[in-house]
């Protein structure tokens, strides 16, 4: 049960992030529809790929695709007014997607017996893979090869579930809000990673 609830979490959450983006971008209706799918399921894919699962268990997500379409239906639907808050509710549901996904991830990898490495690189590319997508479609510099603190979360989420110190759906609940919230404090107070530059000035 907590396997399907962070998906469908993680799949508004990013469907939402994606269709804001391309509403900012004034990408035209298909245009906000294929981006907003894209982010939802992009990280998804990725995953499968590198953990040895076939792309098309994608397709066997069908209730999946119909919440991602009405959430971007939805999401279209909010007064013009309400979207040019994006810094706020963005990253909201940006942070919300990058949580749910990084744990269903690695809850993903960890059933299917793989070493924690492993663990940790599937609630990486699941909590970050659509986002990436999304911002490169978007010729945005993806946020997490910034200096902002962002793919560091989805790390902590794999590495407590690869170690098995959450395994009890509250304990995967409460690590979903811990990540979130720490998400949206690294964004709201501009926490931000060593940066190694070589410009001179």
């Amino acid at each position: 049960m907590t396997w399907e609830v962070l998906s469908m979490i993680g799949t508004i959450a990013f469907a939402v992030s994606g269709a804001i983006v391309a509403m900012e971008e004034e990408y035209d209706i298909l245009g906000v529809y294929i981006l907003g799918t894209v982010t939802a399921f992009g990280g998804g894919a990725v995953r499968n790929l590198l953990i040895g699962v076939p792309v098309s268990a994608l397709w066997s997500q069908g209730l999946l695709f119909i919440i991602a379409l009405l959430s971007i239906t939805a999401i279209m639907l909010f007064p013009t007014n309400l979207l040019k808050h994006w810094q706020k509710w963005g990253n909201m549901f940006d942070a919300i997607g990058l949580s749910a996904f990084a744990i269903q991830g690695a809850i993903y990898a960890s059933k299917m017996g793989h070493p924690l490495s492993a663990v940790i690189v599937a609630a990486v590319l699941t909590g970050i893979g659509g986002g990436i997508i999304r911002d490169l479609l978007a010729r945005r510099k993806p946020i997490v090869l910034r200096e902002e603190i962002y793919a560091l979360w989805a790390i902590v989420a794999g590495v407590i579930i690869g170690l098995k110190i959450a395994v009890e759906p509250w304990q995967l609940y409460t690590l979903f809000v811990i990540v979130t919230g720490l998400r949206v404090l690294s964004y709201t107070y501009d926490w931000k990673l060593p940066v190694k530059g070589l410009r001179t000035h």
